[in-house]
C-alpha cells in the first residue's frame, strides 16, 4: 500500500478542480460551493496561500477594468508539483477502496 497522502481532502478538491486549466480566485470558489465547500474570502485566499508557499499551485494577478474601476484579481494554476500530489492522492484512496471492496459489512451508500 502507498503512503497516506499529504494533500487534504480541500486541497485535493481544489487541485482537481484546478488540473488542466487555471482560473480566477473567485470563480474556484463557486467551483467549491457548488461542490458543498463554503469558504469566506479571507479563510480562502489564505488557504491558497499555503498552497502556494509549499509549491502545489501557482498565483498571479490579472488587472481589469470593470465599470471604470481597477480590479486586480489572482488567478490560480495547478503546478507541476501540484498535479503529483494530486496524482499520488488520487492512486492512494483508488488502492484503498479496491482493498475494501468484497468485504462483507460494507455497502454502498
Amino acid at each position: 500500500m502507498s503512503e497516506i497522502p499529504k494533500l487534504s481532502h480541500l486541497q485535493f478538491l481544489v487541485a482537481g478542480i484546478l488540473r488542466g486549466r487555471a482560473m480566477p480566485g473567485r470563480v474556484l470558489r463557486d467551483e467549491l460551493e457548488a461542490r458543498g465547500v463554503r469558504r469566506g474570502g479571507p479563510a480562502f485566499y489564505q488557504m491558497m496561500a499555503r498552497m502556494e508557499d509549499v509549491g502545489l499551485v501557482s498565483g498571479t494577478y490579472h488587472q481589469e477594468i470593470i465599470e471604470g474601476q481597477i480590479i486586480r484579481e489572482r488567478h490560480y494554476e495547478l503546478t507541476a508539483e501540484g498535479l503529483r500530489a494530486w496524482n499520488t492522492s488520487r492512486d492512494f484512496y483508488l488502492s484503498t477502496i479496491r482493498g475494501f471492496e468484497g468485504r462483507e459489512g460494507l455497502a454502498d451508500a
